[in-house]
């Protein structure tokens, strides 16, 4: 892994725990050398995240939307900015970017990326690993349906495995690297079809 796709929320007024977790990520990301991507903001989670990688000496590459790329969003001093017209373009170059997928506390469009990431690992357009922090629980109930869904039949226990949770940075990391796609789940979900 060379590069990490961060998604997390960029609301400023958030527990403090949820914006030191953010900040223990960004400088667990330069001292590993891994290039932070993620979707160029200044504020909340995202804003303390990028500014952790780059006061320890990493690189963050920010992708935004046309409509998000103002003064008082996106975040003025990445090592690279690259600005698209529209959100669907944005998570095609996110993906493109990164070697691997994190969640960090978010809302509705960390849940979204999250789960679009998860959708195409299942299908089989990627193999790269997909992980949560799970910063005081946050995710718990989150993987609690989860758990219900593969007890229900709707998702196979090796599409649920593959999500890969810690509550510390350099767990999940470790976890990531040691990842093994799992491309005979993706077939039989195939043939389920």
């Amino acid at each position: 892994m060379n590069s990490i796709c961060v998604y997390c929320g960029s609301a400023d007024h958030v527990h403090a725990d949820f914006l030191l977790a953010a900040r223990q990520m960004g400088a667990t990301l330069a001292r590993r050398g891994l290039t932070l991507v993620y979707g160029g903001g200044r504020t909340g989670l995202m804003g303390v995240l990028a500014d952790a990688v780059l006061e320890n000496g990493g690189q963050a590459v920010g992708v935004i939307v046309e409509s998000m790329n103002t003064p008082a969003l996106a975040h003025p001093s990445l090592t690279r900015m690259e600005v698209l017209p529209l959100i669907h373009q944005r998570k095609a170059r996110m993906y493109e970017l990164a070697d691997a997928y994190i969640a960090l506390p978010g809302g509705f469009g960390t849940l979204d990326e999250l789960f679009e990431t998860l959708t195409w690992s299942q299908i089989g357009v990627h193999a790269k690993p997909v992980g949560l922090l799970n910063v005081n629980g946050y995710y718990d109930p989150l993987l609690a349906m989860l758990d219900r869904a593969e007890k229900e039949g709707f998702v196979f226990p090796e599409h649920r495995q593959g999500l890969l949770c810690a509550a510390a940075p350099d767990a999940l990391l470790d976890a990531m690297n040691n990842h093994e796609p799992q491309v005979e789940a993706v077939k039989r979900w195939m043939r389920q079809g």
